[in-house]
């Protein structure tokens, strides 16, 4: 038998505390020496289904930062389906390391062998840094993966729906702080020009807002600049750049005691998850400071509903823009909801998240 130091218990004890902080079902450390695979998979929720999510490679600065971003993820995806309508709980994966470096088709088929471990309580799809084909890779190991590429059946890259949904939310936030949902003219800064942001900068350009962009990759830049007429932004300047409407596309954690009080825009509406770095302080400051936030795990829901109905086995790009179109008008419910309670729009989303969580569990109780 093992004896735990002082210290190990400690950790072990942080770390179950942040679990049952967050009300997570289910954790999987995985490991495997001969890859150099390092994952955790966070279940949070399976009320509605399954529990589903993406895949995140990031080369974390700490295992305990890897662990916080798979729990807070995963909470994100329960909370993302459930005000989307889907019949899908939330869930969440991460792998530790460099991709450019370490990621291979070994390293993906250990990795499907741990998704397959959990028997169909979680079911990945992509996220940063991880492609259609590597999707391939983990589907040879387990079925419980979406977001395969078309020729297999699957139903494709959900950057494209992902971006849909984030256009659909900035537009009801400009119909509500302008009276209007015309963004041409609006001045957009969108941070970060992966596949999401550069499909929704597509989108923007096209209605004729004035786009300015800024990204820490300078080929990612280019590419855009190659494309679309728009403004650089240094990624320093981003916090306080002139502008209408401010879109976090990149990683979380961009609004934050920093960066609120330098604001200059009148809405945040962006693709990137857990924007706020503390939730309710956060979404009090923008609030206070009367700054519109659209919650991101609303209008970033595009995506998941793409490889919801790949799932669901009824997949079409007209059902899957229909049912993204919706984010319009949730968004509105929410900013209503949210001025009538005197809550955030992030505490507002939330609460109409949960409330059909609670309905559908209590109708799945036994006679």
């Amino acid at each position: 038998m093992i004896e735990l130091t002082e210290t190990m218990n400690e950790k072990v004890v942080s770390l179950f505390s942040e679990i049952e902080d967050m009300n997570h079902e289910q954790v999987v450390l995985c490991h495997d020496k001969e890859t150099g695979l390092k994952a955790i998979i966070a279940i949070h929720n399976t009320v509605l289904g399954p529990a589903m999510g993406g895949t995140r490679m990031w080369n974390y600065a700490s295992e305990q930062e890897a662990m916080t971003d798979a729990l807070r993820l995963s909470r994100g995806m329960t909370l993302k389906n459930a005000i989307a309508g889907l019949n899908i709980g939330g869930g969440k994966a991460v792998i530790i390391g460099d991709a450019s470096k370490i990621k291979n088709e070994a390293l993906m088929r250990r990795f499907g062998k741990f998704v397959h471990s959990v028997a169909g309580k979680y079911y990945t799809a992509e996220d940063v840094n991880m492609t259609t084909r590597d999707m391939e890779y983990i589907r040879m190991e387990t079925p419980y993966v979406t977001g395969l590429p078309e020729f297999m059946g699957g139903a494709g890259d959900p950057s494209p729906y992902t971006a849909y949904g984030v256009y659909m939310g900035m537009k009801a936030a400009a119909k509500k702080a302008y009276g209007s949902d015309d963004l041409s003219g609006k001045k957009v800064l969108v941070q970060g020009t992966g596949n999401v942001g550069t499909h929704l900068i597509d989108y923007l350009t096209k209605e004729g807002a004035k786009v300015s962009v800024s990204d820490i990759f300078e080929d990612k830049i280019k590419k855009i600049t190659d494309r679309f007429v728009v403004d650089i932004i240094p990624a320093d300047e981003v916090a306080h750049a002139n502008v209408d409407i401010y879109a976090p596309c990149a990683l979380g954690g961009t609004l934050n005691d920093t960066t609120i009080s330098q604001l200059q825009c009148d809405i945040v509406a962006g693709a990137a998850n857990n924007q706020l770095l503390d939730e309710l302080k956060h979404g009090t400051q923008l609030l206070e400071r009367g700054i519109l936030y659209a919650p991101d795990f609303l209008i970033n829901g595009g995506g998941i509903t793409n490889v919801y109905y790949e799932y669901a086995g009824n997949h079409s790009r007209e059902r899957v823009m229909k049912q993204t179109e919706l984010i319009y008008d949730t968004t509105c419910r929410v900013f209503d909801l949210s001025q009538q309670s005197g809550k955030t729009p992030h505490e507002a989303a939330i609460k109409i998240a949960e409330e059909r969580i609670k309905s559908i569990g209590n109708i799945k109780l036994p006679l």
